[in-house]
């Protein structure tokens, strides 16, 4: 009898719509307008201090080559942005972190292609070779990374909404820059930096 009544008032409330309840207004709180210009300006900062530092890291352990890899993310960046300008996007907080995972993806894929041309070389082997089988064999590496990564911003492209499906747009355009500039751009500043040292019989990698 008791559960029947209960059955009955549950019905009874969900066709009414609302609770019995009244509202009481427990605190108030006014965000003004300056709160998200703080938010971009600090996540702006942020990211002009890592990839400061990123680059530091990167011309302290390969010298040119590391230089190499600094031109290699301004122009990733650049491209990323320019992309962005051409679909009128508004580069907003996940926008900035999905451009520092990009940034973050360009050095990883340097270090790869650095560290397996250090290794041929120390096997012994040509300059010219060894720059051949570093970007060859790192390139399969990079792709499976790439990949992956791909197939996560998918999956939040599809079903993510707002903030989400913006970062999930900007990471996928950023894997496709990183890509390309990995790949392509790098190798072709790295020939030209090998051709030009050559010529002064100095090279360091």
């Amino acid at each position: 009898q008791q559960q029947e009544e209960e059955a009955k008032g549950l019905v009874n409330v969900l066709k009414t719509g609302s609770l019995p309840a009244p509202l009481v207004e427990q605190s108030v709180a006014k965000l003004g307008p300056t709160l998200g210009r703080d938010a971009v300006a600090k996540a702006q900062l942020s990211f002009a201090l890592g990839t400061i530092l990123v680059l530091i890291v990167m011309v302290s352990s390969y010298r040119w080559s590391g230089f190499i890899a600094v031109g290699g993310i301004i122009i990733n960046v650049i491209m990323q942005l320019t992309v962005m300008s051409m679909f009128g996007a508004t580069l907003t907080l996940p926008g900035i972190a999905a451009l520092v995972l990009t940034v973050g993806m360009d050095v990883d894929g340097n270090i790869l292609i650095y560290e397996r041309i250090r290794d041929e070389l120390n096997l012994g082997k040509s300059l010219k070779g060894s720059i051949d089988i570093g970007f060859g064999r790192a390139f399969s590496t990079i792709l499976d990374g790439h990949m992956t990564t791909a197939a996560a911003g998918w999956v939040l492209l599809q079903y993510g909404t707002g903030p989400i499906h913006g970062f999930a747009v900007l990471l996928l355009v950023g894997i496709g820059t990183t890509l390309f500039v990995n790949t392509w751009v790098t190798r072709l500043l790295f020939d030209w930096y090998v051709h030009k040292k050559k010529d002064h019989g100095t090279i360091s990698i």
